[in-house]
């Protein structure tokens, strides 16, 4: 555990919110888990008790170990619970004006002393953490996707953030079992830089007829070792999520190689976002997934 934190509070029991609180919880740290409703809570907790219980079956954790590790995670009923933590990492969409939202009802909150953290994956810290009353204590600490099973976590400080936060940032993360990089505050840091391109570019390469769903994915995973082909990644990711992050990076670099892809657009208007939605670049309502071009 780091030193200077003891109690994290975790807002948004999503995906990414439940895996932080489940490995922070796992190396010792209490967690406070908040949503905007109670259900969002029990669902968030529900999956990390199941997360949680296959690790226990392939023998990566005690039975003993869990129950411990699930009593230290506390649902947060009211953003006012999180007044005692030292950290709160903010885990909500990927959406500016949601996460500005937030700030504003959470820092009166808090402890002046708090470090607040968010898990964008493309917004600007700095101007996040020039909507807060601390920017000198926000930090952007980027978790991948599942947080359990990814080793890595992007650090990005902002203009205004302080030594003491990175480094108390960086102890905390390294208490995680966590390899971290240190990215500089450019639109969508380092991982997303290169990799949104490169799904955005399979998808035009789908888009111009150059192949289809199932030859692009084939190509990549057989002929580049990609683990999981950049169509199935992008349902794996979520539409919506590539289409903000292309839209950040095109906002953000104004460079005509970050336009999305008219197809990604058509795809997220017609609400086909990928594996959480039952449909993307394959449908997934079947017994295995069907390539829907």
């Amino acid at each position: 555990m780091s030193a200077r934190i003891k109690t994290v509070g975790v807002i948004g029991a999503g995906q990414m919110g439940g895996g932080i609180a489940h490995v922070a919880a796992l190396s010792g740290y209490d967690v406070l888990l908040y949503d905007v409703t109670r259900e969002r809570i029990e669902k968030g907790l529900a999956t990390v008790n199941g997360n949680m219980a296959r690790m226990v079956s392939s023998g990566k954790l005690t039975e003993q170990a869990r129950n411990e590790t699930l009593t230290r995670i506390s649902a947060a009923a009211d953003m006012s619970d999180l007044a005692g933590a030292d950290l709160v990492i903010e885990a909500a969409t990927e959406d500016e004006t949601v996460k500005r939202k937030i700030y504003a009802q959470l820092c009166p909150q808090l402890n002046p002393e708090a470090i607040l953290a968010t898990n964008t994956s493309s917004i600007s810290i700095t101007r996040l953490a020039s909507q807060t009353d601390r920017p000198e204590r926000f930090i952007g600490i980027h978790f991948m996707n599942p947080v359990p099973v990814m080793k890595l976590v992007e650090l990005v400080r902002g203009i205004a953030t302080e030594n003491a936060t990175f480094e108390a940032a960086k102890a905390f993360v390294g208490s995680l079992d966590k390899t971290i990089t240190v990215s500089e505050d450019f639109p969508a840091f380092i991982v997303n830089r290169i990799l949104l391109p490169m799904i955005n570019e399979a998808i035009y390469t789908l888009y111009e007829g150059v192949g289809t769903v199932e030859a692009i994915d084939t190509a990549m995973k057989l002929g580049a070792n990609h683990p999981m082909g950049p169509l199935q990644l992008a349902d794996f990711i979520g539409l919506d999520t590539c289409l903000s992050i292309m839209q950040v990076l095109h906002d953000g670099l104004s460079d005509s190689k970050y336009r999305p892809c008219p197809l990604l657009v058509k795809y997220v208007e017609a609400g086909w976002l990928g594996r959480k939605s039952g449909r993307g670049f394959y449908d997934y309502r079947g017994e295995t997934p069907v390539p829907t071009r």
